[in-house]
């Protein structure tokens, strides 16, 4: 497993930390997440073998948030 540090812009409530992280659960490899609303950030516990960066900016973008 491997841990990664997305940043994400346009979180303004516990909805918006809600859906960012139902999303990037989705992901297949995904192990655990957890989002910061304060930090405007997400942490992805992954296996690298079976997804990466791509797919989360796009499951955040899924979400209606951006991941630069």
């Amino acid at each position: 497993m491997e841990t990664l540090q997305l940043k994400i812009e346009g979180m303004h409530c516990d909805g918006c930390v809600r859906s960012v992280t139902r999303m990037l659960s989705a992901v297949p490899g995904v192990d655990r997440v957890e989002v910061s609303l304060a930090e405007n950030k997400a942490g992805v516990s992954y296996d690298p073998a079976k997804t990466g960066v791509a797919e989360f900016k796009r499951a955040v973008e899924r979400a209606g948030f951006k991941a630069p």
